[in-house]
């Protein structure tokens, strides 16, 4: 991958931080930082990368069935594993669909 090609995923990656930092209720704002929100990123994409999920036939209107309570079980699991923190899936929730608004968001 070139340089300006990480440089497109970091600026990809700040959008959708701002993009989750705005859609989340204020109590969550202050108590997920950039640092984790970065990270619940990277742990999501992952998610898409490893589970087969891309892997699977759209429907007849193009779409693909996507369970967000999986990918908010598997960020829990990673949080833990990599000792990032323990977070409860009401809160994770809403940063999963607040990615999923910022992906649909772009066409």
């Amino acid at each position: 991958m070139a340089n300006d090609e990480f440089l497109e995923d970091d600026i990809d990656d700040q959008k959708t931080v701002e993009y989750i930092k705005n859609a989340l209720p204020q109590e969550l704002k202050e108590k997920y930082d950039d640092d984790t929100l970065y990270y619940i990123l990277d742990v999501i994409n992952d998610y898409f990368t490893t589970s087969g999920v891309l892997d699977q036939e759209p429907d007849k209107d193009g779409f693909i069935d996507i369970d967000n309570d999986r990918i908010v079980e598997y960020i829990i699991k990673e949080a833990k594993h990599d000792k990032i923190g323990s977070f409860p899936a009401d809160e994770i929730i809403l940063i999963v669909q607040a990615e999923a608004d910022y992906v649909d968001s772009l066409g």
